[in-house]
């Protein structure tokens, strides 16, 4: 980003605002121009070529001021015309763990019959990609936001820009639409805690539903093994069909939040759990998640993983009381 460009964007940043929803059509209302660095070298360029001319009467020179000052003219002109009319959106991002980035798909759309070239995206000062826009056409960039902290990220306010075609003029449309991402909290690398026996039993195993003797089939629950679905007999029946199993299986496993160190405060708790609930689905094991005020019941696969993580995110930690 051009210095120049700093003191409009830190304004713009500044200010209160609300997510639009998109798509949105750039028009000129959406559509700031200034000089870059080599468009302001222009200016005392052409001032002194027409100075040397009026001095000396130089009748080609006059006529290559003029062609000078044309061309940085028509190249404003066209650097407006690369983002007119572009439709932008802003895509779902997929969830990500506190500390990573979410990546926000940005959508351009070129309605035109003229192509658009070197149309960029700029974020917090930073230039993050570039890309060509067909005409008739559409294309996808990345906008890549940190993601400091659990809970839902916005993708905040970015900016797209043209230095096209010649580079004198700088041309950039502010944006912020509504688009988010659900951040989980970081998973820590705690150990699992073992799971919890029958009373009285000294051990941490019975029988029921097990992996030594096949027993028959079922249908399909959410959280059910992937690995346990019976495909061949589900395309006879028409319908999903796991299969059952008996044998000796450890009991379920509950991820309870009272079972935490008392000392832990709340972000490092539910860093605690997110790991176990990592750990856990690639174990294998059935988990059941124990939350203040909350239950879910033991499962397992990528639904039962999706929902407990989805919870731990938006967490309120009001909710716990003093």
């Amino acid at each position: 980003m051009i210095p120049l460009l700093k003191p409009f964007v830190d304004d713009w940043l500044a200010r209160p605002s609300s997510p639009q929803p998109g798509p949105m059509t750039l028009t000129h209302r959406q559509i700031l121009i200034l000089p870059t660095t080599w468009g302001w070298y222009f200016v005392p360029l052409i001032l002194v070529m027409l100075a040397g001319s009026v001095t000396y009467g130089l009748s080609l020179g006059f006529l290559l001021t003029f062609l000078v000052g044309s061309i940085a003219m028509v190249s404003a002109l066209h650097a407006y015309r690369n983002l007119a009319q572009l439709r932008v959106m802003v895509g779902r991002a997929e969830p990500v763990f506190a500390g990573e980035t979410a990546r926000f798909p940005v959508y351009l759309e070129n309605p035109s019959q003229q192509a658009r070239f070197s149309v960029g995206l700029v974020r917090g000062g930073e230039e993050l990609a570039f890309a060509d826009v067909p005409r008739d056409g559409h294309v996808a960039i990345e906008l890549r936001v940190p993601a400091s902290r659990r809970g839902l990220l916005r993708a905040g306010r970015f900016a797209l820009f043209t230095r096209y075609p010649i580079g004198l003029f700088y041309a950039w449309s502010p944006l912020e639409l509504e688009a988010s991402c659900l951040v989980y909290p970081r998973p820590d690398d705690a150990p699992l805690p073992p799971p919890v026996g029958r009373a009285g039993t000294g051990d941490a195993t019975r029988s029921g539903v097990g992996d030594d003797d096949f027993t028959g089939l079922k249908s399909y629950q959410p959280g059910d093994s992937p690995r346990r679905v019976a495909w061949k007999a589900s395309g006879r029946a028409d319908e999903l069909l796991t299969k059952q199993f008996t044998g000796q299986t450890a009991d379920e496993l509950w991820l309870d939040w009272t079972r935490l160190p008392a000392h832990l405060d709340v972000e490092t708790r539910l860093s605690r759990l997110t790991g176990w609930v990592l750990k856990a689905e690639r174990s294998g094991v059935r988990y059941g998640l124990q939350l203040p005020g909350r239950q879910f019941p033991p499962a397992s696969g990528e639904t039962q993983r999706l929902r407990c993580l989805e919870v731990l995110a938006r967490f309120d930690a009001a909710s716990i009381g003093p």
